[in-house]
C-alpha cells in the first residue's frame, strides 16, 4: 500500500535523489553533484521552503519510493516549465524499481489536490517529448501542451 505524506526536512537528501532522477537525459548523464549544481537546475531546490515550495513523498512498507514537488517561479527567473507568475512548476520522480506501479498516478492526484488547498489554480512541467511514459501520464491527468522551452514541452494543468 502506498502512503502519500508531506516531505520531512530529514528527507532532504531523498528529495534530492529524486530531484536527480527526474532530469531526463538518454545518455551521457552528468553526475548527480555536476548535474543539480548547474545554476539553470540549482534554482529548483536551492533554499528548499521558501513560500510556494511543496514536496509530497510516496511511501511503501515506509520506504520512500518517489516525490512530488512544486515551487513557484517569476519572470525574472523563470524554471523550463514557467507559465506565470502563479503557476508552480512541478517535478516528479520514482525509484526505478518502483516504476509503472501507479505511483506516478497516485503522487500526481495528490499533488494536484495539495496545490488546490494551498490556493493555485494551476500547475505546469517541463516534459522531454521523448519520455514517452511521463507524456502519457501528464496527458492522461489533463495537462495541456502549453508551449516550448528549448527541445522541452512545457504542459499546463488548469483545476
Amino acid at each position: 500500500m502506498v502512503i502519500v505524506r508531506l516531505l520531512e526536512k530529514q528527507e532532504y537528501d531523498f528529495f534530492m535523489d529524486m530531484h536527480y532522477e527526474s532530469i531526463y537525459v538518454l545518455e551521457g548523464k552528468p553526475s548527480k553533484n555536476v548535474l543539480l549544481n548547474d545554476p539553470n537546475i540549482k534554482k529548483y531546490s536551492e533554499g528548499w521552503g521558501r513560500k510556494g515550495d511543496r514536496a509530497l513523498v510516496a511511501l511503501i512498507e515506509n520506504k520512500p519510493v518517489g516525490a512530488v514537488w512544486y515551487r513557484l517561479f517569476g519572470e525574472s527567473n523563470k524554471g523550463y516549465g514557467y507559465v506565470d507568475n502563479e503557476t508552480p512548476e512541478l517535478g516528479i520522480a520514482i525509484l526505478p524499481d518502483f516504476k509503472k506501479q501507479g505511483i506516478g498516478t497516485i503522487l500526481m492526484k495528490q499533488i494536484q489536490q495539495q496545490a488546490i488547498t494551498d490556493g493555485y489554480k494551476s500547475l505546469s512541467l517541463s516534459v522531454d517529448p521523448d519520455n514517452h511514459m511521463a507524456v502519457r501520464l501528464y496527458e492522461k491527468l489533463g495537462f495541456e501542451t502549453f508551449g516550448m522551452s528549448g527541445t522541452s514541452r512545457v504542459m499546463k494543468l488548469t483545476f
